[in-house]
């Protein structure tokens, strides 16, 4: 199989007034860079579009930076790696990473974490195995220190983080 060479990518176009649209972004191919030592070449299987990613297509201060308009979006993502030069990850193996919206990632092997075959859907480490299930895990063991038997009421119990909570 030849690698790509090229990769198509979605762009922040410009700032959304209320709900995105189509015309907030656009659709960029860009080259890819040659693969450095340590990195690794992935083909994205499944992105992640999750709620937060509204409020950084505003331009004000959060817990996380803005998306920069003109810039390929960012996110989490499944992936395969296509090719690599490092000894952490290999051909074919299943990984997680930041850098979705695109077709291709080329990235540090630090920056993606295997992901272990078999068990369950790789999809899953977006939600329940990803960021949406770890808070929901520490929002209740860690910061709420819940214990056998208390009850709590989950307001928001049909999105991500919530519909994990209710099963723990």
């Amino acid at each position: 199989m030849s690698l790509p060479r090229t990769s198509r990518e979605i762009r922040l176009a410009a700032r959304p007034v209320g709900p995105p649209t189509p015309a907030d972004f656009t659709l960029a191919e860009v080259d890819l860079p040659e693969l450095e030592d340590g990195q690794v070449l992935v083909g994205n299987l499944v992105i992640s579009v999750d709620p937060y990613m509204r409020g950084r297509m505003d331009d004000r201060p959060s817990y996380v930076p803005p998306f920069r308009i003109g810039r390929a979006m960012d996110g989490a993502a499944i992936g395969e790696v296509l090719a690599s030069r490092s000894p952490d990850l290999a051909e074919g193996d299943t990984v997680v990473h930041g850098l979705g919206w695109r077709e291709y990632a080329v990235l540090p092997a630090a920056q993606a974490r295997r992901i272990p075959p078999g068990a369950v859907s790789p999809s899953a480490w977006l939600g329940v195995l990803g960021v949406p299930g770890l808070t929901a895990y520490v929002g209740l063991t860690e910061m709420a220190r819940l214990r056998a038997g208390d009850v709590v009421f989950v307001s928001g119990a049909a999105g991500a983080v919530g519909s994990a909570a209710v099963q723990l």
